[in-house]
């Protein structure tokens, strides 16, 4: 069996791509309006660079009828409308984006269409109407369609992010059971947030480069949890990380105060405890008082290739522009390891049978 084909949109900068591409689908169509992020996407597949297609989906969804039957049609609409991160709004235009994926179904009659969004678009009953609309839709244009979020360290992402698929399978493949079924197959551990971090080399070097240099303060007023890696001990939103743990969601608002923490020590010696275990300790027990310590030098930023890393790109991958729109491509994307779960599933389920 040769490549199977595929139409990307919502593209950004690739991570569903990837693991596509991974189990041998490739795009004959891509669509991205983030001018950044389209140059990531063509940075990193010069072959077919000239297939991403830069712009509103909007005013290039009709071209889709000259793809009819791909193999497989995928993407993430944006989730800010329906994520609890957000404001929740069903009136955010960027909530509307999904009934236009769903247009894009109808135009190109993909065989399989894969739908990423945020869990709560999945978990809140607040979208239950939303949840409802997409499977009527998808009935509607003859798929079979159903969704289930995911908790993607399941699938060896060493990060706590979860998310919604919706799979729609043309009436003709049968149903999406088989899916389910064959996405087991690849389940796996995640590695510590400690050696993930490491792969991408010594902090401040050429190949790991200082890329964010937000202060870490120490709030004077903090919200304690019985965790020092929940609640807030600093001010920002940017938590430090578990090295012998996952790493939390990595937001697309990173490049600044809200990028996660990291304690060089530790992380070099893991039989050095984190340095906010210790701060978080002393709160607790009321040996140290909120602030009145001084946040050692060592303590610091995730970096771009480290936040690349947490999210399973490739090593060596590009992304483009600024420092703070390297890490919202990056924060944006669908973790590279799960999508080529989702996409050797589909692969497996539709497209190697009999």
């Amino acid at each position: 069996m040769g490549r199977l084909t595929a139409v990307s949109l919502f593209s950004g900068a690739g991570g569903l791509d990837v693991g596509f591409e991974r189990a041998g689908f490739d795009a004959v169509f891509a669509n991205e309006l983030d001018h950044d992020a389209a140059e990531a996407w063509r940075a990193n597949r010069p072959q077919t660079a000239h297939v991403m297609v830069e712009g509103d989906i909007h005013d290039h969804i009709d071209e889709l009828a000259a793809f009819k039957d791909v193999d497989v049609l995928i993407g993430g609409p944006p989730c800010q409308g329906f994520s609890v991160a957000g404001k929740m709004d069903p009136n955010d235009i960027r909530s509307q984006l999904v009934w236009l994926f769903m247009d894009a179904v109808e135009q190109a009659r993909p065989k399989v269409f894969i739908m990423e969004n945020v869990a709560a678009l999945g978990l809140l009953d607040k979208w239950k109407a939303v949840r409802e609309s997409i499977v009527a839709r998808g009935k509607s244009l003859g798929y079979k369609v159903t969704y289930q979020v995911h908790h993607t360290p399941d699938y060896g992402v060493p990060e706590n992010r979860d998310r919604i698929i919706f799979i729609g399978v043309c009436e003709t493949l049968g149903d999406t059971k088989p899916f389910y079924d064959k996405l087991d197959l690849f389940k796996a551990s995640p590695a510590t947030a400690r050696k993930v971090i490491l792969t991408a080399g010594k902090f401040g070097s050429k190949e790991n480069p200082q890329t964010c240099t937000a202060n870490v303060t120490l709030a004077s007023r903090p919200v304690m949890r019985r965790s020092p890696y929940a609640g807030m001990l600093v001010n920002g939103a940017g938590r430090p990380i578990d090295l012998n743990g996952i790493a939390p969601t990595l937001p697309a608002s990173m490049g600044g105060n809200k990028t996660p923490i990291v304690d060089e020590v530790s992380l070099h010696d893991e039989s050095i405890p984190n340095w906010f275990e210790t701060y978080h300790a002393g709160l607790l027990n009321g040996t140290v008082k909120p602030g009145e310590l001084t946040v050692p030098a060592t303590i610091r930023r995730l970096t771009i290739k480290e936040c690349a890393a947490i999210q399973t790109f490739p090593a060596g991958y590009i992304f483009s522009g600024k420092k703070t729109k390297q890490y919202k491509q990056i924060g944006n994307a669908v973790p590279c390891q799960f999508a080529e779960a989702v996409a050797n599933a589909v692969k497996i389920s539709y497209f190697e049978r009999g």
